[in-house]
């Protein structure tokens, strides 16, 4: 059965017409983890993450590196099923966004447990009706130490700014050209 996301009221967007369309930020993945107590700990900090506002305090064992995500916390995680027995892992999804929460909690399992894997994952930006900034997406990369991520608006932003700069190197630069951006 598919799973259907319902966009929060902060991605709902009037156009000129007073049209709402819904915006959305698609994400899955599965991390696997060293054993049942790491699952059972990554669950507990999830569970208590989804389950914050603003007008509580933050539970005195909470780690502290994700106190300044709690906010924008709006993906789930649950246990992820079909595995071979002994083996554990989370599957994150979310269809409303969190990709920062997201990479910070994924930062803190892998340091917490000394895991040497590096997590990657893509999310796409979408949206229910045609719009000219709605679609577009990116990719996180998440070691124990750093996180590393860009948007495909960034990605384009540079190869276009390469091409500019390609083209003045040459003497090439036509004002309205599109800039050379191959290799």
């Amino acid at each position: 059965m598919r799973q259907t996301c319902p966009a929060p009221a902060v991605s709902r967007h009037l156009n000129q017409k007073g049209n709402m369309a819904d915006y959305f930020t698609n994400f899955s993945l599965i991390l696997e983890l060293p054993d049942e107590a790491a699952q059972a700990y990554a669950l507990k900090i999830a569970s208590e993450a989804a389950a914050w506002s603003e007008d509580e305090q933050v539970p005195a064992d909470f780690p502290a590196s994700l106190v300044d995500v709690l906010e924008i916390w709006l993906f789930k995680t649950e246990v992820q099923g079909s595995l071979e027995p002994g083996k554990y892992a989370l599957w994150l999804h979310s269809c409303n966004g969190g990709i920062d929460a997201a990479c910070e909690f994924l930062r803190h399992l892998l340091k917490k447990f000394k895991l040497t894997d590096v997590v990657s994952f893509e999310w796409s930006n979408d949206c229910s009706k045609p719009r000219t900034d709605a679609y577009g997406g990116g990719a996180a990369i998440i070691t124990s130490r750093k996180i590393i991520s860009m948007t495909t608006g960034e990605w384009l932003h540079k190869q276009i700014t390469r091409g500019r700069q390609k083209d003045e190197r040459r003497g090439q630069q036509v004002s309205g050209s599109r800039p050379d951006i191959s290799q």
